[in-house]
């Protein structure tokens, strides 16, 4: 009987000092362990360090599981309530959380917990929830301020980027107008004249001239001559196909429009369409007592199907398109102004 006392003491004495070098090892890793009696409620063990460290006492605390959620951050509250609802229903085999802890000062300061269901004694009365819970309030204060910074640099790239696009857009874009430029039209009809070879499909250009422009400066003045430039360029832009065809400024008062896909009869056809819009565009002057009208000169070339044996490179070969469209505008200058004068063009040489 005596050798059957003496071992029990035994361990006993034993499971103390496992205790005692359980304590220790998790003080020395800033470890707060805590244990929880799912069968009565009951707290077990209580985060005590993690309590005295946010400035509680012990009396300060209710012993019952739930009251923890009154320290918690309000944003955090679900997301801890969901991390612990997933481990007691399966889904995740061991609870894992990081939230905010309210101190006895009003400050908020971040802690992970990490626990598991467990059972003491082999029987479902003895089912424990036991876990720790440790400080991470540096570690999660610099990953706000990375954060923080990848954010500012996140804006800044967004803005150099938009900043960007608005250099790239104004290097091909008319100030006064919003229309494409020389710059970007001969982009464009070196791409479209690819096209047009590839595919065996006819190119259109028109270039137009608004006729005795000086006349509107010299009696008016350059704001109003500004205006009948917009004027114009509104009618060519509502008379085009949008995200089609391309129209561009590419002098003092001289427009371009790309037509792709387009044969010579129909660009003809816009072409007076055009002439007969702004010849009946009107731009009030004085107030709105006085309106003026201007007119314009349109000269049409089309590059027909047989482009595409053209031996020259595309951008040369819509420069030469573009030469002969305006040779056809100053033909049409000089039979008289208002009017349209066309050609077609296959391989750069007329037919």
């Amino acid at each position: 009987m005596l050798v059957r006392y003496f071992a029990i003491d035994q361990t006993m004495a034993e499971e103390n000092v496992n205790k005692e070098r359980l304590e220790l090892a998790l003080e020395a890793a800033g470890l707060d362990l805590w244990e929880n009696d799912l069968v009565n409620g009951d707290v077990m063990h209580m985060a005590k360090k993690t309590l005295v460290e946010l400035g509680y006492s012990a009396q300060e605390v209710s012993n019952d599981i739930n009251d923890i959620y009154s320290i918690v951050h309000p944003d955090d509250v679900p997301i801890l309530k969901s991390a612990v609802k997933n481990h007691f229903s399966g889904v995740t085999a061991q609870y894992r959380c990081e939230f905010r802890l309210r101190s006895r000062s009003g400050r908020w300061i971040w802690y992970a917990s990490y626990g598991k269901i467990m059972t003491v004694g082999g029987s479902d009365h003895g089912k424990r929830f036991i876990g720790i819970t440790f400080n991470i309030d540096d570690r999660k204060r610099r990953e706000n301020e990375i954060e923080q910074i990848n954010r500012k640099l996140a804006k800044q790239n967004a803005l150099l980027e938009s900043m960007n696009a608005s250099l790239q857009l104004l290097a091909v874009t008319d100030s006064l107008t919003g229309l494409a430029n020389r710059r970007k039209l001969m982009e464009v009809g070196a791409n479209e004249c690819k096209r047009a070879k590839r595919f065996r499909h006819p190119l259109s250009l028109l270039v137009l001239d608004i006729d005795f422009f000086k006349r509107v400066n010299d009696t008016w003045g350059h704001p109003i001559g500004d205006r009948v430039i917009c004027a114009v360029a509104d009618v060519c832009l509502n008379g085009t196909r949008k995200g089609i065809d391309v129209v561009a400024r590419i002098g003092g008062e001289e427009f371009a429009i790309v037509l792709p896909q387009t044969n010579y009869v129909s660009a003809c056809a816009l072409a007076e369409w055009l002439r007969e819009a702004i010849e009946g565009k009107q731009v009030s002057v004085n107030g709105g007592t006085e309106l003026i009208a201007s007119t314009v000169s349109i000269g049409v070339v089309t590059l027909t199907d047989n482009a595409a044996s053209s031996p020259v490179s595309d951008s040369a070969l819509f420069g030469l398109l573009l030469k002969k469209a305006d040779k056809c505008l100053y033909q049409a200058k000089r039979s008289g102004r208002n009017c349209v004068f066309g050609a077609i063009e296959a391989n750069g040489a007329t037919t």
